[in-house]
């Protein structure tokens, strides 16, 4: 599948972000069991998941992911990715700090290791040597066996490359940035470049665009409905070009819209994996879907071309 030791199973990644959310407990154990019976083997989340919620604290999905793995007893079968770094400033990202994230992290998650810990966002006034040390001092508590960069540029992550080789310390080799359909500026050529080249792992979030991707936002009216249609708004200005050319393709190929968009992201530039998230077992089926697509290269050229620019 991959030489990285944190991606495994079909290739997608169950993100977590809707867990103890807008999933209760028993919709997101439903999910789990599902993605767990169709080989999916990677879940993505974060310590801050959910804390942008009233009454939450963050750790919200963490807890959920720690109740299904031990109720279901297949930790070991599982690759578990988490993130630091986004409550708070900088200080999130001195060594002790991180040391203890990560401990919290764990205690949630019902396990004493991560097969993937990501500094959640780059904090550009930090050297990029402080942020590699602080980070390389999780691998060497034996706790995490692979580091992620979420959120940074091709300049700061080259930056953390290279002060990492010169120091010996483990590298990131996952990337976690925004990218789809209709959002690209965040996985540019430049980034991609350097992923190919140097063997990193883009997962890219936000795989459908909020939703936007799905095709269920088309009109005034469907941007006033669910918890993300106001983050689904901002793609509609060129986004209405590129559904265009989606729904010609899903009528070539009788698969749905969530499926082509996933279906278009593996063929890009480093990109072993997207990660997308779900509400319930229907939406998973979407999902699941793409992994069963092959659209052609014309296909995908369309796809690609379909941006206003």
């Amino acid at each position: 599948m991959s030489m990285h030791p944190a991606i495994g199973g079909i290739p997608l990644v169950l993100g977590g972000n809707v867990f103890g959310w807008t999933a209760t407990r028993d919709e997101s154990f439903a999910v789990l069991d599902a993605f767990y019976e169709a080989g999916g083997r990677m879940i993505d989340t974060a310590d801050a998941y959910s804390a942008w919620v009233e009454g939450h604290q963050g750790g919200e999905s963490e807890r959920v992911i720690g109740e299904w793995l031990e109720s279901r007893g297949v930790r070991g079968e599982m690759l578990i990715h988490t993130k630091t770094g986004m409550m708070g400033g900088k200080e999130l990202y001195e060594p002790a700090r991180v040391l203890r994230s990560l401990d919290a992290s764990l205690e949630r998650l019902r396990t004493d290791y991560l097969d993937l810990y990501y500094a959640h966002k780059d904090y550009p006034e930090l050297p990029a040597e402080e942020i590699v040390e602080a980070f390389d001092g999780a691998v060497a508590s034996g706790k995490v066996r692979e580091l992620g960069a979420s959120n940074f540029d091709a300049v700061r992550l080259s930056a953390t490359l290279e002060t990492a080789d010169a120091a010996g310390r483990t590298p990131f080799t996952v990337l976690q940035n925004e990218y789809n359909l209709v959002s690209r500026d965040s996985y540019g050529d430049d980034l991609q470049a350097l992923c190919t080249v140097r063997g990193i792992a883009m997962l890219p979030f936000y795989g459908l665009a909020s939703g936007y991707l799905t095709g269920k936002y088309r009109t005034p009216n469907d941007f006033e409905r669910g918890a993300r249609s106001g983050s689904a708004r901002a793609y509609s200005e060129k986004g209405a070009a590129v559904l265009r050319v989606m729904d010609e393709i899903a009528a070539e190929t009788g698969t749905r819209l969530p499926a082509i968009a996933l279906a278009w992201l593996v063929r890009q530039p480093g990109i072993p994996a997207p990660i997308a998230s779900t509400r319930n077992v229907e939406q998973l089926s979407d999902l699941l879907e793409f992994t069963r697509v092959e659209l052609s290269d014309d296909q995908v050229a369309r796809l690609t071309a379909a941006l206003p620019s």
